[in-house]
Protein backbone atom coordinates (compact mmCIF):
# COMPACT_ATOMS: atom_id res chain seq x y z
CA UNK A 1 0.00 0.00 0.00
CA UNK A 2 1.24 3.43 -0.99
CA UNK A 3 -0.03 6.80 -0.87
CA UNK A 4 -2.52 7.01 -4.30
CA UNK A 5 -1.22 9.05 -7.21
CA UNK A 6 -4.28 10.80 -7.16
CA UNK A 7 -3.74 12.01 -3.58
CA UNK A 8 -5.84 14.84 -2.85
CA UNK A 9 -2.59 16.79 -1.23
CA UNK A 10 -0.30 15.94 -3.69
CA UNK A 11 1.47 19.29 -4.60
CA UNK A 12 1.26 20.63 -1.28
CA UNK A 13 4.26 21.54 0.16
CA UNK A 14 4.02 21.01 4.30
CA UNK A 15 7.35 22.79 7.02
CA UNK A 16 6.59 21.03 9.82
CA UNK A 17 8.97 22.97 12.87
CA UNK A 18 6.82 21.19 15.32
CA UNK A 19 8.06 18.23 17.92
CA UNK A 20 6.35 15.80 20.11
CA UNK A 21 2.39 15.28 19.14
CA UNK A 22 0.24 17.42 18.38
CA UNK A 23 1.97 19.13 15.61
CA UNK A 24 3.73 15.70 14.44
CA UNK A 25 -0.05 13.93 14.27
CA UNK A 26 -1.03 16.75 11.83
CA UNK A 27 1.67 16.52 9.72
CA UNK A 28 1.58 13.01 9.40
CA UNK A 29 -2.01 13.10 8.66
CA UNK A 30 -1.39 15.39 5.63
CA UNK A 31 1.27 13.33 4.71
CA UNK A 32 -0.99 10.54 4.48
CA UNK A 33 -3.15 12.83 2.15
CA UNK A 34 -0.21 13.20 -0.08
CA UNK A 35 1.89 16.15 0.97
CA UNK A 36 5.22 16.71 1.21
CA UNK A 37 5.90 16.77 4.94
CA UNK A 38 9.53 18.67 5.56
CA UNK A 39 10.41 17.83 9.02
CA UNK A 40 12.75 20.26 10.66
CA UNK A 41 14.61 18.72 13.38
CA UNK A 42 17.42 20.64 15.82
CA UNK A 43 21.08 18.80 14.71
CA UNK A 44 22.04 16.27 16.79
CA UNK A 45 18.98 15.17 18.75
CA UNK A 46 15.74 15.72 16.97
CA UNK A 47 12.55 15.42 17.62
CA UNK A 48 12.26 14.72 21.63
CA UNK A 49 10.25 11.63 21.42
CA UNK A 50 13.11 10.14 19.24
CA UNK A 51 14.43 8.95 23.03
CA UNK A 52 10.92 8.85 24.48
CA UNK A 53 11.67 4.83 24.93
CA UNK A 54 11.78 1.57 25.53
CA UNK A 55 10.40 0.24 22.96
CA UNK A 56 12.92 1.16 20.18
CA UNK A 57 12.89 0.63 16.94
CA UNK A 58 15.54 -1.56 15.87
CA UNK A 59 17.47 -2.84 12.33
CA UNK A 60 18.30 -5.98 11.24
CA UNK A 61 21.84 -4.75 11.87
CA UNK A 62 21.31 -3.87 15.36
CA UNK A 63 21.03 -0.06 14.34
CA UNK A 64 18.36 2.16 16.70
CA UNK A 65 16.05 4.15 14.58
CA UNK A 66 14.17 5.79 17.46
CA UNK A 67 11.46 5.21 19.87
CA UNK A 68 8.23 3.77 18.98
CA UNK A 69 6.62 6.95 19.95
CA UNK A 70 8.46 8.65 17.42
CA UNK A 71 7.18 6.29 14.29
CA UNK A 72 3.56 6.61 15.60
CA UNK A 73 3.60 10.19 14.12
CA UNK A 74 5.90 10.70 11.65
CA UNK A 75 5.82 8.27 9.22
CA UNK A 76 5.92 9.79 5.36
CA UNK A 77 7.83 13.18 5.56
CA UNK A 78 11.50 14.13 5.11
CA UNK A 79 14.14 15.03 8.08
CA UNK A 80 16.49 17.96 7.81
CA UNK A 81 18.48 19.29 10.93
CA UNK A 82 18.64 22.93 11.08
CA UNK A 83 19.69 24.91 13.89
CA UNK A 84 17.15 27.95 13.73
CA UNK A 85 18.83 30.18 16.83
CA UNK A 86 21.50 30.23 14.08
CA UNK A 87 21.69 32.78 11.25
CA UNK A 88 22.14 30.63 8.85
CA UNK A 89 19.34 28.13 9.89
CA UNK A 90 17.26 31.19 9.68
CA UNK A 91 17.96 31.95 6.17
CA UNK A 92 17.30 27.59 5.20
CA UNK A 93 13.91 28.60 6.57
CA UNK A 94 13.27 31.39 4.90
CA UNK A 95 14.49 29.92 2.05
CA UNK A 96 12.10 27.24 2.35
CA UNK A 97 9.14 29.07 3.29
CA UNK A 98 9.60 30.34 -0.34
CA UNK A 99 7.89 27.26 -2.25
CA UNK A 100 6.19 26.40 0.81
CA UNK A 101 2.42 26.22 1.11
CA UNK A 102 2.06 25.46 5.15
CA UNK A 103 3.99 25.80 8.59
CA UNK A 104 3.52 23.90 11.60
CA UNK A 105 5.05 25.35 14.44
CA UNK A 106 4.07 24.84 18.53
CA UNK A 107 6.67 26.83 20.16
CA UNK A 108 5.82 29.42 22.99
CA UNK A 109 3.87 31.93 22.37
CA UNK A 110 6.26 34.70 20.60
CA UNK A 111 8.95 32.02 20.62
CA UNK A 112 9.88 31.87 16.78
CA UNK A 113 9.20 36.06 16.94
CA UNK A 114 12.91 36.37 17.51
CA UNK A 115 14.14 34.48 15.09
CA UNK A 116 12.27 35.54 12.39
CA UNK A 117 10.13 33.37 11.75
CA UNK A 118 7.21 34.13 13.28
CA UNK A 119 4.15 34.61 10.95
CA UNK A 120 3.99 38.65 9.83
CA UNK A 121 7.93 37.80 9.24
CA UNK A 122 7.14 34.87 6.83
CA UNK A 123 4.18 36.19 5.12
CA UNK A 124 5.98 38.85 3.82
CA UNK A 125 8.12 36.48 2.10
CA UNK A 126 5.50 34.57 1.11
CA UNK A 127 1.79 35.83 1.28
CA UNK A 128 0.18 32.86 0.59
CA UNK A 129 1.33 30.63 3.57
CA UNK A 130 -1.00 29.08 5.67
CA UNK A 131 0.41 29.29 9.35
CA UNK A 132 -0.76 26.79 11.87
CA UNK A 133 0.64 27.46 15.55
CA UNK A 134 -0.05 24.85 18.23
CA UNK A 135 -0.02 25.54 21.98
CA UNK A 136 -1.52 24.66 25.83
CA UNK A 137 -3.95 27.88 25.54
CA UNK A 138 -3.39 29.36 22.37
CA UNK A 139 -1.89 33.30 21.23
CA UNK A 140 -4.34 34.89 23.81
CA UNK A 141 -5.85 34.99 26.95
CA UNK A 142 -4.10 35.04 30.88
CA UNK A 143 -2.57 31.28 30.00
CA UNK A 144 -1.02 32.05 26.23
CA UNK A 145 2.62 31.78 28.15
CA UNK A 146 2.02 28.90 30.20
CA UNK A 147 3.66 25.80 29.07
CA UNK A 148 0.66 23.22 28.27
CA UNK A 149 1.13 19.56 28.45
CA UNK A 150 -1.55 16.83 27.53
CA UNK A 151 -1.93 15.37 30.72
CA UNK A 152 -2.84 18.56 32.62
CA UNK A 153 -4.82 19.71 29.29
CA UNK A 154 -7.28 16.57 30.54
CA UNK A 155 -7.32 17.63 33.33
CA UNK A 156 -8.58 21.28 32.98
CA UNK A 157 -10.72 20.84 30.09
CA UNK A 158 -12.87 18.32 32.18
CA UNK A 159 -12.33 15.15 30.13
CA UNK A 160 -10.42 13.91 33.80
CA UNK A 161 -13.82 14.59 35.60
CA UNK A 162 -15.95 12.34 33.92
CA UNK A 163 -13.03 9.41 33.12
CA UNK A 164 -12.81 7.09 35.91
CA UNK A 165 -15.06 4.63 38.12
CA UNK A 166 -17.48 6.77 40.34
CA UNK A 167 -15.44 5.89 43.65
CA UNK A 168 -12.32 6.61 41.65
CA UNK A 169 -9.93 9.50 41.31
CA UNK A 170 -10.29 10.96 38.43
CA UNK A 171 -8.41 9.21 35.11
CA UNK A 172 -6.92 10.14 31.96
CA UNK A 173 -7.70 9.01 28.51
CA UNK A 174 -4.73 5.80 27.62
CA UNK A 175 -3.73 8.17 24.93
CA UNK A 176 -3.14 11.69 24.84
CA UNK A 177 -6.35 12.71 23.45
CA UNK A 178 -5.32 16.60 23.83
CA UNK A 179 -2.96 16.32 21.62
CA UNK A 180 -4.39 13.80 18.68
CA UNK A 181 -7.40 15.92 19.09
CA UNK A 182 -5.73 19.14 18.64
CA UNK A 183 -3.52 17.44 15.35
CA UNK A 184 -6.64 16.28 13.84
CA UNK A 185 -8.41 19.75 14.19
CA UNK A 186 -4.94 21.54 13.04
CA UNK A 187 -5.28 19.37 9.77
CA UNK A 188 -8.93 20.23 9.55
CA UNK A 189 -7.82 24.26 9.66
CA UNK A 190 -5.15 24.18 7.60
CA UNK A 191 -7.36 22.43 4.96
CA UNK A 192 -9.88 25.11 5.30
CA UNK A 193 -7.46 27.61 4.83
CA UNK A 194 -5.88 25.73 1.79
CA UNK A 195 -9.75 25.44 0.27
CA UNK A 196 -10.25 29.59 1.12
CA UNK A 197 -6.89 30.24 -0.14
CA UNK A 198 -8.06 28.97 -3.90
CA UNK A 199 -10.96 32.31 -3.63
CA UNK A 200 -8.55 35.09 -1.66
CA UNK A 201 -5.08 33.97 -2.92
CA UNK A 202 -4.05 34.88 0.68
CA UNK A 203 -2.66 32.86 3.35
CA UNK A 204 -3.84 33.03 7.17
CA UNK A 205 -2.56 32.04 10.49
CA UNK A 206 -4.27 29.28 12.20
CA UNK A 207 -4.32 29.43 16.28
CA UNK A 208 -4.74 26.32 17.90
CA UNK A 209 -4.75 25.46 21.42
CA UNK A 210 -4.92 21.87 23.40
CA UNK A 211 -7.23 23.05 26.16
CA UNK A 212 -9.58 24.55 23.45
CA UNK A 213 -9.61 21.20 21.67
CA UNK A 214 -9.99 19.14 24.98
CA UNK A 215 -12.94 21.73 25.77
CA UNK A 216 -14.21 21.22 22.33
CA UNK A 217 -14.71 17.37 22.17
CA UNK A 218 -16.70 17.54 25.94
CA UNK A 219 -19.70 16.92 23.36
CA UNK A 220 -23.13 15.92 24.63
CA UNK A 221 -21.62 16.26 28.24
CA UNK A 222 -20.78 20.25 27.98
CA UNK A 223 -24.57 20.30 26.60
CA UNK A 224 -26.20 17.82 29.27
CA UNK A 225 -24.60 20.47 31.64
CA UNK A 226 -25.92 23.84 29.86
CA UNK A 227 -29.28 22.60 29.44
CA UNK A 228 -30.06 21.20 33.12
CA UNK A 229 -27.46 22.64 35.17
CA UNK A 230 -26.31 19.44 36.50
CA UNK A 231 -22.40 18.63 36.33
CA UNK A 232 -21.46 15.73 34.18
CA UNK A 233 -19.64 12.97 37.12
CA UNK A 234 -17.79 9.77 36.45
CA UNK A 235 -19.45 6.70 35.68
CA UNK A 236 -17.58 4.36 34.66
CA UNK A 237 -18.14 2.44 31.67
CA UNK A 238 -21.84 4.09 31.77
CA UNK A 239 -23.70 6.31 29.53
CA UNK A 240 -24.82 9.44 31.13
CA UNK A 241 -28.18 9.43 28.32
CA UNK A 242 -28.13 6.04 27.74
CA UNK A 243 -28.98 2.54 29.68
CA UNK A 244 -28.45 0.07 29.24
CA UNK A 245 -25.13 1.09 27.65
CA UNK A 246 -21.92 0.24 28.99
CA UNK A 247 -19.76 -3.24 29.79
CA UNK A 248 -21.40 -6.07 31.78
CA UNK A 249 -19.64 -9.35 33.47
CA UNK A 250 -20.37 -12.64 31.90
CA UNK A 251 -19.54 -16.21 33.25
CA UNK A 252 -15.88 -15.63 31.73
CA UNK A 253 -15.12 -12.10 30.97
CA UNK A 254 -16.52 -8.50 29.70
CA UNK A 255 -18.94 -7.78 27.32
CA UNK A 256 -20.55 -3.98 25.96
CA UNK A 257 -23.72 -3.91 24.88
CA UNK A 258 -24.75 -0.85 23.85
CA UNK A 259 -28.55 -0.30 23.79
CA UNK A 260 -29.88 3.29 21.90
CA UNK A 261 -33.34 2.80 21.44
CA UNK A 262 -36.34 0.64 22.80
CA UNK A 263 -36.62 -2.33 20.10
CA UNK A 264 -32.80 -3.12 20.68
CA UNK A 265 -33.31 -3.14 25.10
CA UNK A 266 -37.07 -5.43 23.93
CA UNK A 267 -34.35 -7.72 22.44
CA UNK A 268 -32.05 -7.41 24.66
CA UNK A 269 -34.32 -8.53 27.29
CA UNK A 270 -35.47 -11.65 24.88
CA UNK A 271 -32.60 -12.71 24.86
CA UNK A 272 -31.59 -12.49 28.35
CA UNK A 273 -34.65 -14.49 29.35
CA UNK A 274 -36.16 -11.53 30.95
CA UNK A 275 -38.90 -10.02 28.97
CA UNK A 276 -40.98 -8.94 31.56
CA UNK A 277 -38.25 -5.68 32.19
CA UNK A 278 -39.32 -4.57 28.80
CA UNK A 279 -42.75 -4.02 29.97
CA UNK A 280 -41.39 -2.40 33.08
CA UNK A 281 -43.10 1.18 33.39
CA UNK A 282 -39.49 1.40 34.73
CA UNK A 283 -37.61 0.75 32.22
CA UNK A 284 -39.86 0.05 29.29
CA UNK A 285 -38.61 3.81 27.70
CA UNK A 286 -35.02 5.42 27.28
CA UNK A 287 -35.56 8.23 29.53
CA UNK A 288 -37.39 5.43 32.43
CA UNK A 289 -34.37 3.35 32.09
CA UNK A 290 -31.91 6.58 32.53
CA UNK A 291 -33.62 7.59 35.76
CA UNK A 292 -33.72 4.07 37.35
CA UNK A 293 -30.47 3.03 36.54
CA UNK A 294 -29.01 1.67 39.52
CA UNK A 295 -31.91 -0.41 39.30
CA UNK A 296 -31.65 -1.94 35.83
CA UNK A 297 -28.12 -2.50 35.95
CA UNK A 298 -27.89 -4.68 38.44
CA UNK A 299 -30.88 -7.14 36.95
CA UNK A 300 -29.67 -6.88 33.55
CA UNK A 301 -25.55 -8.41 35.30
CA UNK A 302 -26.95 -11.13 36.41
CA UNK A 303 -28.77 -12.44 33.90
CA UNK A 304 -25.54 -11.84 31.88
CA UNK A 305 -23.44 -13.32 34.24
CA UNK A 306 -25.36 -16.85 33.29
CA UNK A 307 -23.67 -16.80 29.39
CA UNK A 308 -19.80 -16.70 27.66
CA UNK A 309 -18.99 -13.77 26.67
CA UNK A 310 -19.08 -15.73 23.43
CA UNK A 311 -22.42 -17.11 23.03
CA UNK A 312 -24.30 -13.31 24.33
CA UNK A 313 -22.50 -11.79 21.73
CA UNK A 314 -23.37 -14.36 19.20
CA UNK A 315 -26.90 -14.32 20.60
CA UNK A 316 -27.08 -10.69 20.34
CA UNK A 317 -25.66 -10.21 17.38
CA UNK A 318 -28.39 -12.54 15.82
CA UNK A 319 -30.82 -10.27 17.63
CA UNK A 320 -29.68 -6.84 16.31
CA UNK A 321 -28.40 -5.95 20.08
CA UNK A 322 -25.11 -3.73 19.39
CA UNK A 323 -22.38 -5.79 21.35
CA UNK A 324 -18.63 -5.92 20.97
CA UNK A 325 -15.37 -6.92 23.02
CA UNK A 326 -13.50 -4.96 25.35
CA UNK A 327 -9.95 -5.96 23.53
CA UNK A 328 -5.94 -5.55 24.07
CA UNK A 329 -4.39 -4.07 21.62
CA UNK A 330 -2.79 -6.84 20.14
CA UNK A 331 -6.12 -8.14 19.88
CA UNK A 332 -7.55 -5.03 18.28
CA UNK A 333 -4.64 -5.91 15.29
CA UNK A 334 -5.63 -9.63 15.03
CA UNK A 335 -9.59 -8.85 14.93
CA UNK A 336 -10.61 -9.88 11.40
CA UNK A 337 -12.35 -6.28 10.22
CA UNK A 338 -9.18 -4.56 11.48
CA UNK A 339 -6.99 -6.70 9.44
CA UNK A 340 -9.46 -7.14 6.21
CA UNK A 341 -9.16 -3.21 6.48
CA UNK A 342 -5.66 -3.06 6.51
CA UNK A 343 -5.02 -0.66 9.70
CA UNK A 344 -1.84 -2.17 10.12
CA UNK A 345 1.36 -1.69 7.83
CA UNK A 346 3.56 -4.17 8.29
CA UNK A 347 7.04 -3.57 7.88
CA UNK A 348 8.05 -6.94 6.00
CA UNK A 349 4.64 -6.69 3.76
CA UNK A 350 5.77 -3.29 2.38
CA UNK A 351 8.90 -1.38 1.45
CA UNK A 352 8.59 0.61 4.83
CA UNK A 353 11.00 -0.14 7.79
CA UNK A 354 9.09 -0.08 10.84
CA UNK A 355 5.40 -0.86 11.08
CA UNK A 356 2.37 1.00 11.90
CA UNK A 357 -0.79 2.19 12.16
CA UNK A 358 -2.92 3.24 8.41
CA UNK A 359 -4.84 6.44 8.53
CA UNK A 360 -8.24 5.67 8.63
CA UNK A 361 -9.17 7.88 5.60
CA UNK A 362 -10.33 5.92 2.71
CA UNK A 363 -10.95 7.94 -0.30
CA UNK A 364 -12.58 5.71 -3.63
CA UNK A 365 -11.28 2.81 -2.21
CA UNK A 366 -8.02 3.64 -1.75
CA UNK A 367 -6.83 4.25 1.82
CA UNK A 368 -4.76 7.00 2.29
CA UNK A 369 -1.70 6.19 3.86
CA UNK A 370 1.69 6.60 2.58
CA UNK A 371 4.31 3.92 3.25
CA UNK A 372 7.01 5.60 3.92
CA UNK A 373 9.02 5.10 6.84
CA UNK A 374 9.50 7.48 9.21
CA UNK A 375 12.46 9.69 8.66
CA UNK A 376 16.27 9.25 10.30
CA UNK A 377 17.42 12.66 11.36
CA UNK A 378 18.27 14.90 8.68
CA UNK A 379 18.16 11.89 5.93
CA UNK A 380 17.02 14.63 3.24
CA UNK A 381 20.09 17.15 4.05
CA UNK A 382 21.85 16.57 0.73
CA UNK A 383 18.45 16.92 -1.44
CA UNK A 384 18.52 18.62 -3.94
CA UNK A 385 15.62 20.40 -3.54
CA UNK A 386 17.00 21.80 -0.32
CA UNK A 387 18.58 26.00 -0.74
CA UNK A 388 21.87 26.39 -0.98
Amino acid sequence: MTTPANAPLKGVRVLELARILAGPWAGQIMADLGADVIKVERPETGDDTRFWGPPFVETPEGDNLGAAYYHSCNRGKRSIAIDISSIEGQAKIKELVKNADVVLENYKVGGLKKYGLDYDSLKAINSRLIYCSVTGFGQTGPYAQKPGYDFIIQGMGGMMSITGEPDGPPQKGGVAYADLFTGVYSAVGVLAALNRRHVTGEGTHIDMALLDSMVGVLGNQALNWMVSGNVPHRMGNGHMNLAPYQSFQTADGDVIIAVGNDRQFAALCDVLDCKELANDKRFSTNPARVTNRKELIPLIEAKTREHTSASLRAALDTASVPVGPVNRIDEVFSDPQIVFRGMQLNAQDTEIEVPGVASPIVMDGQRMATTKSSPRLGEDEDANWLPR
